[in-house]
């Protein structure tokens, strides 16, 4: 016990030192092909984040409007670590832009920026704030990119109706929920969890050795992570819960047959060999087929799953170890009680679990045929299952983050920021800006600017910036030494005039020194999954068709935040598969081999698969879209479940061959490693609810769905699980 402590007090000093990994490009797989257009974006034009500070300005077009505009870009433009901030007040115009009635240039120009400095209203004004990059100093950019959203959302705040949003403004505050459900939900969930097992049990002393081994094993695990250098990821919030669902089940099984042989007359210390003694097996199992589960996650390419997934198994190796120090002390110290009285409820519940074996025995073909229909039907749902690409869908409704993006949506056209970067070589010729003017026209074709959730809702470029100032329409120059002599005039009055704009819309990539324009896209965040899938799709497309690879030059690109998170997800559906059937396959080949039996390891399998089935099925009939939390249930779900199977299982066999008569060894198996489990599901539902009080939709999903598969796992083991126990024991003649 004292070296329990001295471990845990260490590790809580260490896990002060975890940081959290908010880079967008360390979640997906460092040859994911996503990955080389977004680094080239921040590379060549010294950003890839954008940060849009929106406030209501209803004298936008007055001069005193336009003086507070002006004095809030200079203010934004100051903060450290905005490359650039772009405004209507930044155009060669200056204070001559509000002059849209007399000056055509002037309304040319504004009517340039709608949507993007500007609202349709026009009393909407926005400053484009570009977020600097600094590679050799990697360690600190995350940090120094909170500090400067925050800086941004302290000025905008000062004006009428000021907000921000964005990508990067949207990973800030996830991760600043995650911190704060990373630090209170997990030590909730155990809190609930134990006040549950004090009903049941009636005892102060299973009160709080559940909840030691919980903070225990995850302090150590937060310390080992810290030590590691491992940082958190936006999924890692749910791993207190994983720590806490294997803590609870091990340790409920240990207390149950603790219990029975105190009850039975034995004295507390041999009370507390036997139990060991009978329940290492199963409980060297459980933690290692939970380490296969949640282990079969690091063959994911998406990075925070991967994480996530190295996180859970060594914390599931932390459970046994914390158990080890921990549960001989609360067992035995001032424990004076050679035998236990009965808890309140317990001879109804014997009665109920001796029924349900009468059920399994008097009809288990029903069960299984009721069984395998529910999931025939509901595993066509899986057929249905859609992706959440709408990353605003991840934080509640009412949440700050979404009411800004409500804004930016509504009055700005959209707050989905990418690019697209085309290949050129210098000097910029006629040529190059009329296929660039080209490619605009034929994007916005796909757009429909009445159809609120579809399409592009802004394409700009160098060529329009050009068109807008120049009295000769770009578009009726010819690729001739004059029609490039005026182009290039005009660039460079453009790079003289608007120097701020010009750096975001022509780069030099410094690691080839190829030059690259930029072509600004904005669209919807909030759309359906198909439909923004379909949008990027056929902007790929259209810019692979214009701008192919050529022997001297590299096809354009398409990328950006708004294409990045919208494959993460896709990623991580993509995964999920992958990484069940490695947990599947994995537990299935330790089984056998640890039963010493093909039949059971299947066997043992199969009642913790049917309910991921029924859940995810579900989901698809539903039509819930599938999300960040969703995406890995099915892997975390079989490892999990699995433990109270093995459980189950060990106890049926061991009493079978002791008695002889399936009937009573299923009666057993009901009243020991049943009652056990019945214990432990009921304490993770009830700790599992505080998940759902998140402010990060995943870890609420995540939370739901995993109450609904351990309820479904609870109902699949003590059903299904017997029903082929006693069949098989029938068929292979195991009783004797």
């Amino acid at each position: 016990m004292l070296l329990g402590i001295a471990i845990g007090l260490i590790s809580v000093e260490r896990s002060r030192h975890l940081e959290y990994s908010q880079s967008i490009d360390a979640m997906f797989d460092r040859s994911d092909s996503a990955l080389p257009p977004f680094r080239r974006l921040g590379r060549t034009f010294g950003a890839s984040s954008v940060v849009l500070a929106v406030y209501d300005e209803p004298d936008l077009f007055q001069p005193t409007g336009f003086a507070r505009l002006e004095e809030l870009t200079q203010r934004l433009s100051r903060i450290s670590d905005v490359h650039t901030a772009t405004s209507l007040a930044t155009t060669p115009l200056g204070a001559g832009i509000i002059h849209t009635d007399t000056n055509p240039t002037a309304e040319n120009l504004v009517k340039l920026m709608e949507g993007y400095a500007v609202g349709t209203d026009r009393k909407t004004a926005a400053v484009i704030c570009v977020l600097s990059e600094k590679p050799e100093d990697p360690n600190t950019q995350q940090g120094r990119t909170g500090k400067t959203i925050d800086a941004i959302r302290s000025i905008i705040e000062e004006y009428p109706g000021g907000t921000i949003a964005g990508e990067p403004v949207m990973l800030r505050d996830g991760f600043a929920m995650l911190r704060r459900d990373g630090n209170v939900l997990g030590i909730t969930s155990g809190v609930l969890a134990s006040v549950v097992l004090l009903i049941l049990f009636q005892s102060i002393r299973w009160l709080f050795a559940p909840l030691a081994v919980v903070l225990l094993a995850l302090w150590s695990t937060r310390g080992l992570l810290a030590t590691a250098g491992q940082k958190l990821t936006m999924v890692s919030t749910m791993l207190s819960a994983m720590v806490t669902v294997v803590a609870i089940a091990t340790t409920v099984h240990i207390i149950v047959e603790f219990r029975r042989r105190l009850g039975n007359g034995e004295a507390p210390q041999q009370a507390l060999t036997n139990t060991i003694q009978t329940l290492f097996w199963p409980i060297i199992a459980a933690i290692i087929t939970d380490i296969i589960g949640f282990g079969s996650l690091i063959a994911s390419d998406v990075g925070p799953v991967h994480d996530f997934g190295i996180m859970t198994a060594l914390g599931a190796g932390m459970v046994l170890v914390s158990v080890g120090l921990l549960i001989p002390w609360f067992a035995l110290v001032g424990n004076k009680n050679v035998a236990q009285s009965s808890t309140w409820g317990q001879k109804h519940l014997d009665s109920q679990l001796n029924h349900i074996v009468f059920r399994i025995t008097q009809q288990p073909k029903p069960i299984l045929s009721i069984s395998l229909g529910i999931i025939i039907f509901t595993g066509l749902g899986l057929f249905r299952l859609r992706v959440e690409t709408d990353f605003t869908k991840n934080f509640r409704p009412e949440s700050p983050i979404v009411k800004s993006y409500d804004t930016i949506e509504s009055q700005l056209g959209g707050a989905g920021v990418w690019d697209i970067l085309i290949p050129v070589k210098q000097p910029i010729d006629a040529r190059t800006l009329a296929r660039v003017g080209e490619l605009e026209k034929r994007l916005r074709s796909k757009s429909k600017p009445n159809k609120t959730t579809q399409g592009l809702t802004k394409v700009l470029s160098i060529v329009d910036i050009l068109d807008a100032i120049s009295p000769i329409p770009l578009a009726d120059l010819q690729n001739s030494p004059t029609g490039n002599m005026i182009v290039g005039t005009a660039v460079s009055f453009f790079q003289q005039q608007m120097p701020e704009l010009a750096t975001s819309l022509i780069g030099t990539d410094p690691l080839d020194n190829s030059t690259w324009l930029r072509v600004m896209l904005r669209a919807r965040e909030k759309q359906p999954a198909l439909l923004k899938r379909s949008l990027i799709d056929h902007v790929q497309k259209t810019v692979t068709e214009m701008f192919p690879p050529t022997k001297t030059a590299p096809a354009g690109e398409v990328t950006g935040f708004f294409v990045l998170l919208a494959q993460l997800v896709e990623r991580m559906i993509e995964d999920q598969w992958l990484t069940f059937l490695i947990a599947a396959m994995g537990i299935f080949v330790f089984l056998s081999f640890g039963f010493q039996s093909v039949i059971i390891g299947g066997i043992t399998l199969v009642p913790n698969i049917l309910p991921i089935i029924f859940i995810l099925g579900v989901l698809g009939w539903t039509g819930e879209p599938v999300n960040m939390g969703t995406a890995m249930i099915a892997a975390v779900s079989l490892g999990l479940s699995v433990d109270s199977s093995i459980h189950y299982t060990t106890a049926f066999r061991r009493q079978l061959s002791q008695q002889g008569s399936i009937t009573e060894a299923l009666q057993s198996a009901h009243q020991t490693a049943g009652r056990a489990m019945i214990f432990s599901t009921l304490a993770l539902v009830v700790g599992f609810l505080a998940l759902t009080t998140s402010e990060f939709i995943p870890t609420v999903s995540f939370g739901r769905l995993s109450c609904l598969t351990l309820m479904g796992g609870l109902v699949g083991n003590l059903l299904v699980l017997p029903v082929l126990l006693s069949l098989a024991a029938r068929r292979f003649h195991w009783a004797s």
